[in-house]
């Protein structure tokens, strides 16, 4: 097995007992973009001189953090000292801010080594779509908007890497690439230095290839490590369809109900759940909420290079669904009155929740990135998910699942991930 292939946890068990270096991480996983990116496309900007250098800083310097030695990706959304930040966008095409994002500087203070920034769609919203495909099958998306980081990931280019989420950017990337996700409750990681189209919605999360390193990497966000031994036996989980089953794929549907036969094969204890009817409105909630906080976001593009702005960015300035200040204010209130009834679910009969990470399978072609329509309500309820791959759909491309928390659950979330991902997971990606 090459450096590059190991998990960020495995890499950083190495990096601590002197068994690896940060520079020999760095060097494969350089090794591995020059063999590979030309056809998958997940990366913008690398740097592989500066990476080396800074990589040799690292092994000369004692442990700074639970990433030491780690390299990780960027998504072109996030600003960073030493990269530009382009956001996909003819815009801003030669921008460099000149400091890092908050979450960057986080990692960075723990240790990681940014190895470059990846490829996303335009401003994390719409627009211009990202160059990046699928690694399993190269005439499929990687799903979006966090492309390039699904990718990089999912291909051994880099163990860790970030991903932003304002409907289903970076579980349904996790679902279709075959690798684990985080998204945390809202707001857990500053979103300063992140473009935003949705103060509301925008969440900062991350990929890694197993649970542990989503743990790894919640470390450094100070997320605690949850202490009490989790079993999967004894488990109440919630198999929630969610209100929009009828979008659910054949795939999709085998993958959940796989994921649930495992689990209580294995003596967790599993009940369907169904949501009560009013959070069948948060779907058109999220999309009012999410069509006119893009209005604003993008209000400053639409005003100066108005001709460079994609259509239906402009189309949000605009307000072309007509959303009025009442409807907004109604997604709003609605939004405030389901996140406490979700939440309140937890306790007594329930651990966690069990639903689709995306419809299916990965589509075919680039031109669209899938649908996250299994994502919207989770992403509006500000609850904590996390990406578990089930397996291989019928086309061999991977289908996975999410675990759903109630907020600020965040630490108990992971640690019943990493005691439920060796069940989950039937068909773990292994390095070619």
């Amino acid at each position: 097995m090459q450096p590059c292939q190991l998990t960020a946890s495995a890499a950083a068990g190495l990096i601590k007992e002197r068994k690896l270096s940060c520079e020999e991480l760095v060097r494969s996983c350089l090794g591995r973009i020059q063999m590979r990116d030309g056809e998958v496309r997940a990366w913008l900007h690398v740097d592989p001189e500066l990476a080396i250098r800074n990589a040799r800083e690292l092994d000369k310097s004692s442990p700074r953090g639970v990433l030491h030695g780690l390299p990780l990706g960027v998504k072109d959304v996030i600003d960073t000292a030493d990269f530009p930040t382009t956001q996909n966008s003819p815009i801003y095409a030669s921008m460099r801010v000149g400091r890092d994002a908050a979450c960057v500087a986080v990692a960075r203070g723990s240790g990681a080594l940014v190895l470059g920034k990846t490829d996303t769609v335009e401003f994390a919203s719409s627009g211009r779509k990202a160059l990046t495909r699928n690694p399993f099958n190269f005439a499929h998306t990687p799903g979006g908007s966090s492309s390039g980081s699904g990718a990089a990931v999912a291909d051994f280019m880099v163990p860790l890497a970030f991903g932003t989420q304002t409907g289903g950017s970076l579980i349904r990337p996790a679902a279709f690439n075959g690798i684990y996700g985080m998204k945390p409750s809202w707001n857990v990681v500053s979103r300063e230095g992140v473009r935003m189209s949705s103060v509301t919605l925008d969440t900062v999360g991350w990929y890694g290839r197993c649970a542990e390193d989503l743990a790894l990497m919640a470390a450094a966000f100070r997320i605690p490590d949850f202490r009490q031994t989790i079993a999967v036996r004894g488990l109440r989980v919630g198999l929630c369809r969610s209100p929009v089953w009828s979008k659910i794929e054949p795939a999709g549907a085998t993958a959940l109900d796989a994921a649930a036969k495992r689990l209580s094969a294995e003596g967790a204890l599993i009940d369907e759940l169904v949501l009560p009817e009013h959070f069948n409105r948060l779907i058109e909630a999220h999309a009012a909420i999410s069509h006119r906080e893009g209005g604003a976001s993008f209000l400053p593009e639409y005003l100066n290079a108005h001709d460079m702005l994609a259509e239906d960015l402009q189309a949000k300035v605009e307000n072309a669904l007509n959303i009025s200040d009442a409807e907004l204010l109604q997604s709003y209130a609605l939004a405030d009155a389901c996140r406490p009834v979700f939440d309140a679910l937890f306790g007594s009969s329930l651990d966690v929740v069990l639903t689709p990470g995306a419809p299916g399978e990965a589509p075919a072609g680039l031109h669209g990135t899938g649908d996250s329509i299994f994502n919207r309500m989770w992403t509006l309820l500000h609850v904590p998910c996390v990406a578990v791959p089930v397996g291989r759909g019928p086309t061999r491309l991977p289908v996975g699942v999410q675990l759903v928390g109630s907020r600020m659950s965040d630490a108990r979330l992971l640690a019943i991930a990493r005691a439920m991902a060796p069940v989950i997971d039937a068909d773990p990606i292994s390095g070619e």
